[in-house]
């Protein structure tokens, strides 16, 4: 895998590394309690600085998603999918619906009719 196609200029490159560890463990790539690549392994792999890599994991861990056996590497914690879940529901939750609703009210488009569309869509 080269940094082209892995990484995008969209967000920063240390938010997308997160974000990537959490779609593997969302995925079930990687598991809880079993280990993730190291910063430098990130950092060859993407050719990017350890530094960079070091701050995306790092947010993991501020989080409680991953942990550090001293010596060892870094791992997933026990419930960090349930963790990343419950987060973007939330996330979901307030970048999507809430926008819907709101452009839906000031449109004059009720809830039953916001369902009917998305059933209409769905067979699409």
């Amino acid at each position: 895998m080269n940094k082209a196609q892995s990484l995008n200029d969209e967000k920063s490159i240390y938010l997308q590394i997160a974000e990537r560890i959490e779609n593997d463990i969302l995925r079930g790539i990687i598991l809880e309690e079993e280990k993730v690549l190291s910063t430098n392994e990130f950092a060859r792999m993407l050719a990017i600085n350890p530094a960079t890599a070091a701050k995306g994991i790092n947010i993991l861990v501020d989080q409680g998603i991953l942990y550090k056996k001293r010596g060892i590497g870094m791992f997933v914690a026990t419930g960090a999918k349930e963790m990343i879940l419950n987060r973007r529901r939330g996330e979901f939750l307030e970048s999507y619906v809430s926008n819907l609703l709101k452009e839906a009210e000031r449109l004059g488009i009720s809830k039953e009719e916001i369902i009917a569309l998305i059933q209409k869509s769905d067979e699409i």
